[in-house]
């Protein structure tokens, strides 16, 4: 090359460097100062749940350099937990953290948001959203309530929850006052059982006085937290109505509308790497914590196959019913039926003898 060629390469490159030193500053400068706050549907002392909202508060800060914070309220300091979908909605707040299905009688569709009886595990719920048509039934749904929703992480599979008596039978669920959450509560129903749905913070001192005979929350890093083994012992598994369940980011639309496209970006990246940290925080802390409630008296037993099939059989005559009267419930039930249907022929391939020789595996050592 030319010694004359190389200078003027060198002084374009130079130039190059120099635009991108000013672009930095540049790009700082137009980033507007943005103060949001997001009500939780959740309390402080579930620190994975909550954390989630913090650590998506966080990430957004630091994806901005502070220009864009987001403050962080647990449930019930500005709304009421299972209310945060009319707060944002209304726009008396600019987002929250929840879950969808609380909302499920608005809509029954809602209960697809989370995860419905015997629907999807947590890694095949995210490839529904993400590749399935999910998110745009989710957002779809949401839309009407004034609301943008970006899914923000999954709780993975549950446990079955905390009975004061053994449940041997579906004649045990007979009366049953029990606390559960969304469209899993007509489905006890149907079952004899007299669902509950109650926010976080008000479960336990039902169940210390009796008004609840039995609790379902989530897994046992929670509800060690909550302490429900010092007054039911009897922990049962699996939770057949969440095999997983999702969370959701919410912003009032014209909020969402309002923002620059980079911030809207900036906030869903915060959303998915907030939604990661929290299904990962879940995996780490459960074995543990379930170790430690087994310490301190929980007898763990399954759900007897019975009360299974019994709750199947429920569930897929619940959906039919409910199908036939709301064309969106419909749609979305069969979105996830036929997506459930060919993910578990490849689960039972792969996956499934995977994990069923590891478990047998770990046994031996």
């Amino acid at each position: 090359m030319k010694r004359r060629q190389f200078l003027k390469l060198g002084a374009a490159a130079g130039t190059g460097v120099a635009a991108a030193t000013l672009s930095a500053p540049a790009i700082a400068q137009s980033m507007p100062e943005v103060r949001w706050r997001l009500a939780s549907s959740f309390p402080r002392v579930l620190d994975t749940l909550h954390g989630a909202a913090d650590t998506l508060s966080k990430r957004v800060a630091e994806m901005t350099d502070n220009k864009f914070q987001i403050q962080v309220f647990p449930a019930g300091e500005l709304v009421p937990g299972l209310q945060v979908l009319d707060a944002v909605q209304a726009g008396s707040v600019e987002c929250s953290f929840t879950t969808g299905y609380y909302n499920w009688g608005k809509d029954t569709a809602f209960a697809f948001t989370t995860g419905i009886p015997f629907g999807l595990n947590a890694r095949m719920g995210e490839a529904w959203y993400q590749h399935g048509g999910g998110l745009e039934l989710v957002q779809e749904l949401f839309a009407q309530y004034n609301t943008h929703v970006i899914k923000m992480g999954d709780t993975g599979g549950q446990m079955g929850g905390w009975y004061r008596k053994e449940i041997n039978s579906v004649e045990d669920l007979k009366g049953l006052k029990f606390r559960i959450g969304g469209f899993a509560g007509r489905i006890l129903a149907k079952m004899g059982a007299i669902p509950q749905q109650i926010a976080a913070g008000d479960v336990y001192p039902a169940l210390e006085k009796g008004t609840l005979d039995a609790v379902e929350w989530i897994a046992p890093t929670d509800d060690e937290k909550f302490g429900f083994v010092k007054v039911a012992k009897f922990y049962y598994f699996p939770g057949w109505w969440e095999g997983g369940a999702s969370g959701h980011f919410l912003v009032n639309m014209g909020k969402w509308n309002e923002l620059p496209k980079y911030y809207q970006a900036i906030l869903t990246s915060a959303a998915h790497d907030a939604g990661s940290w929290f299904t990962a925080k879940y995996d780490y802390s459960n074995p543990a914590a379930l170790k430690r409630l087994v310490a301190q008296g929980a007898i763990l037993k399954p759900f007897p196959i019975p009360v299974m099939d019994a709750g199947y059989r429920a569930t897929e005559e619940a959906c039919a019913e409910e199908a036939a009267k709301n064309p969106r419930f419909k749609k979305m039930y069969d979105s996830v039926a036929a997506f459930r249907k060919d993910a578990y022929q490849w689960w039972q391939v792969n996956e499934l003898s995977f994990d069923t020789y590891q478990v047998r595996a770990q046994t031996r050592t």
